[in-house]
């Protein structure tokens, strides 16, 4: 499971939305919606930001989750992991200090 498939759930539940209402807000059926709760499935960013509507939570909020998967998945299998994404938190930093 991904944690932005867990925090949608959570978050689905707390509200007490049924998947089918959820997933035809998102222009999906129900078994694809479920998939994204359980990681099998990749959200759309465009999803994510539907989602934070839907689920009355910040966009930052799922977007940062929908990203750290992202990167995880790209990093998961790495010895040089944790570097390398320090090596892109330390370029994130410098691009945002020119700004």
């Amino acid at each position: 499971m991904t944690k932005l498939g867990e925090r949608i759930r959570q978050l689905r539940e707390e509200n007490n939305f049924l998947q089918k209402h959820i997933a035809a807000q998102l222009d999906v059926d129900t078994p694809m919606l479920s998939k994204i709760e359980r990681g099998e499935r990749r959200a759309k960013k465009e999803q994510v930001l539907v989602l934070a509507s839907i689920l009355n939570v910040p966009q930052a909020d799922l977007l940062t989750l929908w990203l750290a998967d992202q990167v995880y998945e790209i990093v998961k299998d790495e010895d040089v992991a944790l570097k390398a994404i320090q090596v892109a938190e330390d370029e994130v930093k410098f691009k945002q200090k020119k700004k």
